[in-house]
């Protein structure tokens, strides 16, 4: 049983919510989990939490699989990991966690005891411990060393078993103001006051994985939820915001993006979230919504701000509603940031490096990087910064869209009047120590 991961967890504790599935074939799920009993570890599924009820629990020698689970959980939350990769192969069992956008191997148990650490994991998401042929979804609730975690459980089945990523929300993440992001003070205060707009559409665009989320409920936090109605529509609601009415999302039903939106265009909204815009239905409601009064914040998977325009052209949105909805669209990623405790400045440019700013920049300067430390896993880095590349529409700009311009004449368009790109920005903050070229070239250029 492997010993390298951390202890100090607890569950935080429903007694009232109860595991009533069992497995098919309990030699499949040897230890606690192959009782019908109520599982020993605290939590029997992600109902409400009862404060009164939360209490501290310490695994024992004869419990190796609940052990593991909690000591995997408290490791990933201690190391910042943002997701956990259980992955079973047909000898062996795959253990990971992604740390600052890159995933690490970690020890993992024999792969005889996959079948009960998933059915341990069921038992705490309440999903079906059954059930091995078709996807499940769950949540969990935690408390690791005094920090309220929520957890996202996602199985999926593959051809050695079923495969877990734990998605692991951490609700300190949320308290990040804007001017806590990263962006440069020439972008903070503009995105700043398009958000505070009375009505319109800002959208926050980029791929999985790059902070928009982020962004947006920090953006939330600007707003004066005293005396404002802001709403949220998400699938699914990933943090408890105060003075905020979130909606969740549930396509199985019918309430959808869409449905939900129209819903609460009813509820007399001052600002609106919505968590992505998919498909054409939901689009035009945000447009209509912003076209009637309303300020609409929400994210689209482009790969830059003047993409996010051509995208609501090809979703179906036609261009003069666009011109007249849309405020702005910030683009986003996340770069690494240079370990602090082993940071120092290159005295040999790599070839590569210095072929990318001759071509990119004509900016001189030093440059830095991390050696590689305990702090940072030998990576040289640790922590993320976010790059930004922040779109205005003016009057200008609203006018060329009407005509329906190709993304390379809205880009050039932008650039000329002023907007930082991503690469940029990135730039900026290579030449400012806080991150490097290699990393800013992996997240843009690949």
């Amino acid at each position: 049983m492997p010993q390298a991961f951390d202890k100090g967890f607890r569950w935080v504790t429903d007694p009232s919510v109860q595991a009533k599935d069992k497995p098919d074939n309990p030699k499949e799920s040897p230890g606690p989990e192959s009782s019908s009993a109520p599982a020993k570890g605290p939590v029997q599924g992600s109902g409400a939490v009862n404060k009164d009820a939360v209490s501290a629990w310490r695994p024992t020698r004869n419990e190796p699989v609940i052990n593991f689970v909690d000591s995997l959980i408290a490791t990933a939350v201690n190391e910042g990991a943002s997701d956990i990769h259980i992955e079973p192969r047909e000898k062996e069992l795959h253990v990971r966690l992604r740390i600052d956008g890159v995933l690490f191997n970690k020890p993992a148990p024999p792969i005889k005891m996959h079948p009960a650490i998933i059915s341990r994991l069921k038992i705490l998401a309440n999903m079906d411990i059954s059930e091995r042929r078709l996807p499940q979804d769950g949540r969990i609730r935690a408390n690791v060393s005094g920090k309220q975690i929520d957890l996202r459980i996602s199985m999926l089945p593959i051809s050695h078993g079923e495969k877990c990523v734990i998605r692991v929300l951490d609700s300190r993440a949320i308290s990040v103001g804007l001017e806590q992001l990263g962006m440069d003070d020439d972008t903070l205060e503009t995105f700043r006051s398009q958000i505070l707009q009375p009505h319109g559409i800002v959208l926050v665009t980029g791929p999985t994985g790059s902070g928009k989320s982020t962004t947006l409920y920090s953006a939330l936090q600007v707003m004066d939820g005293a005396t404002l109605n802001i709403c949220t529509v998400e699938d699914p609601v990933e943090y408890d915001l105060a003075s905020v009415n979130q909606v969740q999302v549930h396509e199985s039903i019918g309430m959808t993006f869409a449905a939900a939106l129209r819903s609460l265009l009813r509820q007399d909204p001052d600002t609106i979230m919505v968590g992505e815009i998919r498909d054409a239905e939901t689009a035009r409601v945000a447009v209509q919504a912003a076209l009637t009064g309303h300020m609409v914040l929400s994210t689209l998977h482009t790969n830059d701000a003047p993409s996010s325009i051509t995208r609501l052209v090809d979703i179906g949105i036609e261009s003069y509603l666009i011109s007249a909805a849309v405020n702005g669209a910030l683009a986003q990623r996340l770069l690494r940031r240079i370990c602090e405790n082993c940071k120092e400045q290159l005295t040999v440019i790599p070839e590569s490096t210095a072929v990318y700013l001759e071509k990119h920049s004509d900016r001189t300067g030093p440059l830095y990087c991390g050696t590689g430390c305990e702090a940072c896993h030998n990576t040289g880095y640790k922590g993320r910064i976010g790059i930004y590349e922040l779109l205005v529409l003016n009057e200008e700009l609203r006018d060329i869209i009407t005509h329906n311009p190709s993304l390379g004449d809205l880009k050039a368009e932008a650039k000329k009047l002023g907007m930082k790109t991503l690469r940029d920005d990135g730039l900026q903050k290579a030449f400012e120590g806080l991150t490097t070229v290699e990393e800013l070239i992996r997240i843009t250029e690949s």
